[in-house]
């Protein structure tokens, strides 16, 4: 059984920080493509950072400078340090898995950006 957990969402001040993490099990994850997406309340689902199996990593431009995504293939998870949070980070963020046409979802953790 396939399972993506993430953990580590909250409630911030603007410029505040939080790390996510995601947990993954069930699948052999060092092949697997891995990503951050978020949705926000009335918007669609959207790509934060996508970290390859290879390793590489892009982030959206609204993020870029702000937010460092990792992974440990040791570990079987993935990271996403966030840094100077504003009000418009505020969602539910989701971690992804692919490999070729096989993508799996985690059930999401809300982070909200609020003084």
């Amino acid at each position: 059984q396939v399972q993506l957990v993430e953990s580590g969402g909250g409630l911030v001040q603007p410029g505040g920080s939080l790390r996510l993490s995601c947990a993954a099990s069930g699948i052999i994850f060092s092949l697997f493509d891995m990503g951050w997406y978020r949705q926000a309340p009335g918007k669609q689902r959207e790509l934060v950072a996508g970290i390859i199996s290879g390793g590489s990593i892009d982030y959206a431009a609204t993020v870029k400078g702000r937010f460092t995504a990792s992974r440990d293939n040791a570990k079987n998870s993935v990271y996403l340090q966030m840094n100077n949070l504003k009000p418009e980070d505020t969602a539910v963020y989701y971690c992804h898995a692919r490999y070729s046409t096989t993508t799996y979802w985690g059930q999401g953790t809300q982070v909200t950006v609020s003084s």
